[in-house]
């Protein structure tokens, strides 16, 4: 099986984002870092890229330049079992970046994700329309996701 690892593009952050996301997930490291040389384009010694696991999975991140831009048409998801693990990366991973409904974020780099509660998908994807249909009006009516409120939502009679 041919092994895919998401590949992002930086400004000049990649080593400074993979240390910050590294800071955050646990089972994380940097695994290999290479450099720009005589022929650039980066200035020589600067990290072209920096390869880096979050939590098992692995990505490469480059340093190429201002051409590109992230956007919310790509984030990456965090699946939650609880609201304390929901609070802690909700916290860590938007301190610096901006606050965005139904449980996305852009990080301080500019990067979308989504902290998401597993039960989150489990009462969107109820066979019972109306409760589907309830917990989905609630969480339009929010930012960072609140299982307490999503479970009241689903349980009104």
């Amino acid at each position: 099986m041919p092994k895919i690892s998401p590949f992002l593009w930086f400004d000049r952050q990649a080593e400074e984002a993979a240390n910050f996301y590294i800071k955050i997930f646990k089972n994380s490291k940097i695994l290999n870092i290479t450099r720009y040389g005589e022929a650039g384009p980066g200035p020589k010694g600067s990290v072209m890229t920096i390869e880096f696991t979050l939590d098992g999975q692995e990505f490469i991140a480059l340093n190429g330049g201002p051409h590109f831009k992230f956007n919310e048409a790509i984030s990456f998801s965090v699946d939650c079992k609880t609201q304390e693990e929901v609070d802690m990366y909700w916290a860590k991973l938007s301190e610096g970046g901006e606050e965005q409904p139904c449980g996305w974020l852009k990080d301080k780099f500019g990067l979308s994700w989504q902290v998401n509660p597993t039960i989150l998908g489990e009462m969107l994807g109820d066979p019972d329309p109306q409760k589907a249909e309830r917990v989905t009006e609630a969480m339009l009516k929010m930012k960072k996701i609140d299982i307490a409120a999503l479970k009241k939502a689903y349980n009104q009679a």
